[in-house]
């Protein structure tokens, strides 16, 4: 009996680790962003579920790691088969105020096969944006 319960808990933990494994999606970003109250350049970034489940997005160029806010998780109206970022395209004046800027700003982040977690929302007007991804392997 107690060996029944090691190998059902053996099975369990090596379930997670794939799960693990698969829950680190790679993006190829061509634009500037906003995450977590931060400006970032156009680029190579990766989002990871941390231990505690958490998001934290990876930045390729810096090795920056910004931890993501999570607001909610979201019921997709159908299944996701690739990992997405959402971002919410908004306006936003210069520090001069003598140019208008298009700033997209982090706001859902997708795997395949679960539910979305909202990082960001935006209550005015807003277009949105999505870059597709891979998983890592």
């Amino acid at each position: 009996m107690k060996r029944q319960a090691l190998t059902i808990a053996v099975a369990v933990c090596l379930g997670a680790g794939i799960v693990w494994a698969a829950a680190q999606a790679d993006f190829k970003v061509p634009f500037t962003i906003k995450a977590a109250g931060k400006n970032l350049a156009a680029g190579d970034y990766s989002v990871v579920k941390a231990a505690d489940g958490g998001l934290v997005l990876k930045q390729a160029a810096t090795g920056k790691d910004i931890p993501l806010t999570l607001l909610e998780r979201i019921k997709p109206e159908a299944p996701v088969a690739e990992p997405r970022l959402v971002f919410d395209e908004v306006g936003d004046f210069a520090p001069s105020y003598t140019e208008y800027l298009t700033v997209y700003v982090l706001s859902e982040v997708w795997f395949p096969g679960e539910d979305g977690y909202r990082v960001h929302m935006t209550k005015g007007a807003h277009k949105t944006k999505a870059v597709t991804g891979g998983l890592a392997k």
